[in-house]
């Protein structure tokens, strides 16, 4: 029990209550109501800094002093103490304004206001004297400054308390004020106001608990003591002392008494009112106030209670609230002794603590694992197999640290030794070095039942942390693989080998790269220096392991391609000094004879890339390693070179009478040549002439089978890359550069020959390398000063540009239905082809985007952007924003010219009458309103764009005449209702100058034609005289059309100097009808500056007149009383019993937030799926703080309602929610 310091008079012992005759005469006389208003000359002294009592003048005030934080807290509070028993009003006016500077405000509470004015007289003084220009205030301010004032201000309200607690806050004056003045600041409409007072009423509530329990430990120690003192005999029981006992009984029971009447008001007046508050730090304010309330004095507040204004608020909107109800539980969740008081709780809100795993704040999610981890372990009967699968899934979240804590739960949860002594007993036994292999077993059984087979990565970076003995167990693993299971061991089947080298792999990579995989993480961090050690004595650890091990696992399973593809990533982490400082040469012979091996067994790719990528690693030139596996490489390409030449020999000789055994020995040497010429510079053995011999043969003889055509394709290619890269490094002859571009031609005219080909497979590896070739040997290949490569620069021409923009028309944008494939197809190969078509398209797009081809040949790409937008949206959109920035005028006609071709097929199809109000045109109208939002707000920068693509459309419309006759409108008129939606992006002066340019093609009787056929011309010659005089626009008579097309038209800004924009207007309009289209772009127009305003109506009075602002954002500080968590759709009886008026039409208001009532949710879930509960329950808010009862007060001791209880719930007719609209925004 803390001991009074400060406060000198306690109660409980008489002599202190009773001062000395000397002590009287040296006490001060109290200051008269007129000294007091002036507050004397010298003023009073608070820490020895003089301070002001609210009068103005210069000294510090409390405020700066708990700001400035200079001085200790305690003797802060005690030179205010001292000031109180001198004179309590001055002082008591220094504490009033010192809540109100620390929300802000600049105003000061005077003795003369503090004195004859009310609460809410006073606050609403304070509220006109706020400053308005910053919505920034004290608790709110950045800056370790203000973030050391906030815990300043805290700790300045719990150390005044405790200094007071044994009597000044028995006087009925200071307390009573106190509470007041808070409970009017936190009902205020001033967001600083009501936070600030929030805070410091929390804080004194959670002081003032303190007391309460520092209160019934006195007086269960006072009972003992004359329970003691009672039971002794007669002659030895102190009369006078069992009187005293009863007497500081009695005191202790008043000033109990007391502290429940201010708990009770303050958490009646400000809790119940502000953990439902607009703003969200307010509502986590009160959250985390209780859960200290809940662990601090259990017995009082540990209750159904209080508790389900956690369980309410688990389902708030806001993230941050959510996590301190979390924080809350999770502290009363780690007691073993709180268990029984939360049962209820536990089983009223499990599901939806549970369901939280799915939280769409990761931060959230985080805590609720931790959460999990805690309950599961200190009371495991809490969650059932379901829930516990549900915190499994969690390891493979995107999201690292959720990840981790799900992983720490599974570690707990399946892979810890509960016995470690026992288990590496029986390892021996069965003659096992290490004890891990139950464990590892396990782990692959749940990776292999999670059945997300791709993510082991993901699975061994979520147990990193808590499983790191296990998951470097390597000895363990390749235990398990490699020898055969002892008595009582199951064996491995396929599938588990499978994964447990899958993981194995992963857990290498883990140790060796020390950073998450892609996916997880925002990029690799800078490594400290112990992770640095720990990073190198793993890689060291695992590189002298599986030198020795990887050659036995390659022998073992060389016939499995999936194995092995796996096992060859190993050497990738190896630090390979170790191979000559350890003189371990026979291990790297041994394991360059296995991947000879695999190369000589297998064709499969992914198994021919993987000995590729080994073999250059290990031919790294920074290792003495590298001549031993160069020779041993050159080797392999030796023999693999000659049977391949040997084998093209023998099949061009045959020709068309070759068999099945000529085609696989050139397929399969060519399969594995093309493996390593992509990471192996194998220029020297000429695979080039080979290859494009069997090239010129299929083309001339049309009988080469498609995967000889496609791998010779990909084989030329990495020929003519690797040629160029020895050209570029060096300094080439003129005689390299002719020979290469010979041979560069010759191979884009055999790519270009494959475009015809009849094996689709063909075609399209024809047309990706074209692509890449292109694109490698542009114009851009002679930049950074390489003018000496001039001679290698291709541009395709118009020939080759329209072959590769028809395959694209015939091979991408197609129907699913069109292709070539079979019902059965699963969606797995219709995933795979769209994936293809749109690599395919992105080729083509980045020719187009660079300048390589044409940009007028978008146009056909362009035009199928609505048809195909979930396909290809993103490439076209793309595409067409990387054009507009190298050129916005040629993009513009670009666009234009789309259109037009859509408009011509559609002219085709249809004839020259069209119908308007078909599909099809609204498509294309469709089509042109999306093209119309590319170009943004920004007009001054598109203006030019835009003016070209009207005179390309104005054209077009009018290129051919009628042959019926000048009465009858242009084939191409109809064009004009699309081009009508491009108006809207053009400058007001510039619309004059369309319209004036559109006059020129106009004849007078055209300007006089009604009928429906000219209604296209009529619809946009209105769009460029919008906002400009009516007199000149022309009206639509005709009955039968004006239902089907809407001429719409909007107002234009004011002009604000009429006469500047006129002369603007015919000098730009002069130049456009000059031909000159080099316009000057005018300068932007001034806007006039935007005002708020400060004082808004009586809500009361506004509620007659109108109705409130329903687009105002919701929870903002005009709108209190909307529900702070968003209402989900309500069933019609959840809405009769809810909310029996509607909210907006409401009249009355009692504050800004309801009476005390559950509210309504919103889902806060990731998952749509898990619908809330029915949370429309209604529970008895009178309560009481009734604090429990110490040995004499068994009579208090009554039996809680159950709140969780239907039959205990009431109904609360003030749930109807009401708006508050005099709000003042901050």
């Amino acid at each position: 029990t803390p001991l009074p310091p400060a406060d000198h008079t306690h109660p409980l012992f008489p002599e202190d209550t009773h001062p000395s005759p000397a002590a009287a005469a040296n006490k001060k006389p109290r200051k008269s109501p007129a000294e007091k208003a002036t507050g004397g000359a010298k003023g009073r002294k608070a820490n020895g800094v003089p301070q002001t009592n609210g009068e103005g003048g210069d000294p510090v005030t409390l405020f700066e002093v708990v700001r400035m934080g200079k001085s200790a807290m305690q003797s802060v509070v005690d030179d205010w103490i001292e000031s109180y028993k001198q004179d309590r009003d001055i002082a008591l006016l220094d504490l009033i304004n010192f809540f109100i500077q620390c929300s802000g405000c600049k105003g000061t509470v005077r003795i003369e206001m503090f004195r004859n004015m009310q609460n809410a007289e006073i606050i609403r003084k304070m509220t006109e004297e706020f400053d308005e220009d910053s919505g920034d205030y004290p608790l709110t301010m950045p800056g370790p400054l203000w973030k050391k004032f906030r815990y300043n201000f805290c700790e300045f309200i719990c150390v005044l308390i405790r200094q007071c607690q044994y009597s000044i806050i028995y006087d009925e004056y200071l307390m009573d004020t106190v509470i007041s003045l808070l409970t009017g600041l936190s009902d205020s409409q001033v967001r600083a106001f009501r936070h600030t007072s929030t805070l410091a009423a929390m804080k004194l509530m959670t002081a003032l608990v303190n007391v309460a329990l520092n209160l019934s430990i006195h007086q269960d120690n006072t009972q003992r003591q004359y329970e003691a003192e009672r039971n002794k005999m007669a002659g030895k029981r102190a009369n006078e002392k069992l009187e005293l006992l009863l007497q500081k009984r009695k005191e202790l029971q008043e000033n109990q008494d007391e502290i429940e009447n201010m708990m009770n008001s303050i958490f009646k007046g400000i809790f119940v009112h502000r953990y439902r508050d607009a703003i969200a730090e307010i509502r986590a304010i009160c959250i985390e106030e209780i859960g200290v309330w809940m662990k601090m004095y259990s017995d009082a507040f540990l209750n159904d209670s209080y508790l389900k204004y956690v369980g309410w608020t688990l389902h708030d909107r806001q993230g941050e609230v959510r996590l301190k109800c979390l924080k809350a539980l999770q502290n009363l969740y780690t007691n073993r002794e709180l268990f029984p008081k939360l049962e209820l709780f536990t089983n009223r809100f499990k599901d939806r603590i549970v369901s939280m795993t799915l939280d769409k704040e990761y931060d959230v999610a985080v805590e609720y694992v931790s959460h999990t981890h805690v309950c599961h372990f200190t009371h495991s009967h809490i969650m059932g197999p379901c829930d516990c699968e549900n915190v499994y899934h969690l390891v493979y979240s995107a999201h690292r640290p959720v990840a981790v804590a799900a992983g720490e739960f599974l570690h707990r949860k399946l892979f810890s030794r509960h016995d470690p002594q026992a288990e590496e007993e029986l390892a021996k036994r069965r003659g096992r070095s290490s004890p891990n292999g139950n464990l590892l077993r396990m782990l692959v059984l749940f990776f292999l039942e999670s059945e997300l087979h791709e993510h082991a990565a993901y699975l061994v970076d979520s147990l990193w942390e808590s499983s790191q003995e296990l998951l470097k167990d390597w000895e363990c693993m390749t235990e398990l693989l490699l020898e055969e299971p002892v008595q009582g061991e199951e064996v491995l089947s396929d599938r588990q080998e499978s994964s447990l080298i899958e993981l194995m792999v992963c857990t290498i990579r883990q140790a060796a790269e020390a950073h998450p995989p892609v996916g997880r993480g925002t990029g690799k961090r800078v490594l400290t220096a112990k992770e640095r050690k720990t990073q190198i004595d793993d890689k060291n650890k695992l590189t002298e392991h599986f030198i020795m091990a990887l050659p036995m696992l390659l022998s073992k399973y060389q016939a499995d391609s999936e194995k092995v593809a796996n096992l060859l990533q190993i050497p990738m982490f190896f630090d390979l000094d170790v191979y000559s400082a350890g003189r371990m040469e026979k291990h790297l012979d041994a394991l360059l004879k296995q991947i000879r091996l695999v190369v000589e067994k297998h064709i499969e790719t992914d198994v021919l890339e993987a000995c590729s990528k080994t073999y250059s690693i290990l031919c790294s030139e920074e290792y003495t390693i590298m001549n031993r596996v160069d020779i041993a490489r050159s080797q392999l390409i030796d023999e693999i070179t000659d049977r391949f030449t040997h084998s093209v020999e023998d099949l061009l000789q045959e020709a068309e009478e070759a068999d099945d055994d000529d085609i696989y020995n050139v397929l399969s040497t060519l399969k594995r040549l093309t493996a390593f010429h992509n990471a192996h510079d194998l220029t020297r053995w000429d695979l080039f002439g080979s290859c494009y011999r069997l090239l010129k043969a299929g083309i001339e003889q049309g009988a080469m089978p498609e995967q000889i055509a496609v791998q010779a394709l990909q084989c030329s290619h990495y020929s003519i890359l690797w040629q160029l890269v020895k050209i570029t490094e060096g300094t080439p002859s003129k005689e390299d550069l002719v020979a290469l571009r010979r041979v560069v031609k010759s191979f884009l005219a055999v790519c270009q020959q494959c475009l015809s080909n009849v094996n689709t497979p063909v075609k399209e590896q024809a047309f990706m390398l074209l692509c890449d070739l292109l694109m490698v040997f542009s114009h851009q290949l002679v930049s950074g000063g390489r003018e000496g490569l001039e001679a290698l620069v291709f541009n395709p021409d118009s020939t080759l540009q329209n072959e590769l923009l028809t395959f694209i028309l015939d091979h991408v944008f197609i129907d699913q239905d069109d292709e070539n494939q079979s019902d059965e197809e699963d969606e797995a190969n219709k995933i795979e082809a769209l994936h293809k078509r749109r690599n395919l398209l992105a080729a083509f797009s980045k020719l187009i985007i660079y300048d390589i081809v044409d940009m007028p040949a978008a146009a056909d790409i362009f035009k199928h952007y609505m048809k195909y937008y979930n396909d290809y949206g993103d490439i076209i959109k793309e595409t067409l924003s990387k054009t507009r920035q190298s050129d916005k005028i040629l993009c513009a006609k670009t666009l234009i010219l789309s259109l037009q071709q859509l408009f011509n097929e559609l002219l085709q199809d249809q004839g020259p009458t069209l119908d308007r109000t078909s599909s099809h045109v609204s498509g294309i109208k469709e089509l042109a309103r999306r093209f119309a939002l590319t170009f943004g707000l920004d007009q001054i920068k598109t203006r030019e764009a835009v003016a070209t693509l009207h005179k390309d459309g104005i054209e077009f419309a009018f290129k051919y005449q009628n042959p019926h006759g000048a009465e009858f409108p242009p084939p191409n008129l109809a064009f004009l209702e699309v081009l009508s939606e491009f108006s809207s992006k053009l400058l007001r002066q510039d619309k004059k100058t369309v319209h004036s340019y559109l006059e020129k093609f106009m004849s007078e009787s055209m300007s006089e034609r009604r009928e429906d056929v000219w209604l296209p011309l009529i619809s946009y010659r209105n769009s460029l005289l919008t906002g400009g005089e009516d007199g000149d626009r022309m009206s639509v008579t005709s009955g039968a059309s004006s239902k089907t097309s809407s001429i719409r038209s909007k107002k234009g800004r004011t002009p604000i100097h009429k006469s500047k924009r006129i002369e603007e207007e015919s000098s730009v309009e002069a130049s456009w009808l000059r031909g000159n289209d080099n316009l000057q772009t005018p300068g932007a127009l001034t806007t006039p500056q935007l005002t708020s305003t400060v004082l808004r109506e009586n809500p009361r009075q506004a509620a007659d007149t109108h109705l409130p602002d329903h687009d105002s954002e919701p929870g903002s500080e005009n709108d209190y009383c909307v529900y702070v968590l968003a209402p989900p759709p309500l069933s019609l009886s959840s809405l009769v019993c809810v909310c029996t008026d509607p909210p907006h039409l409401s009249l009355s208001s009692r504050g800004l937030m309801e009476d005390d009532a559950e509210p309504i949710f919103e889902d806060v879930m990731m998952s749509s799926r898990g619908q809330l509960e029915d949370m429309n329950e209604e529970f008895e808010d009178t309560m009481v703080i009734d604090l429990p009862p110490s040995r004499n007060r068994r009579e208090r001791a009554e039996l809680r309602p159950d709140f969780f209880d239907s039959a205990a719930m009431i109904e609360d007719e003030s749930v109807s929610r009401t708006h508050t609209h005099s709000a003042l925004q901050w």
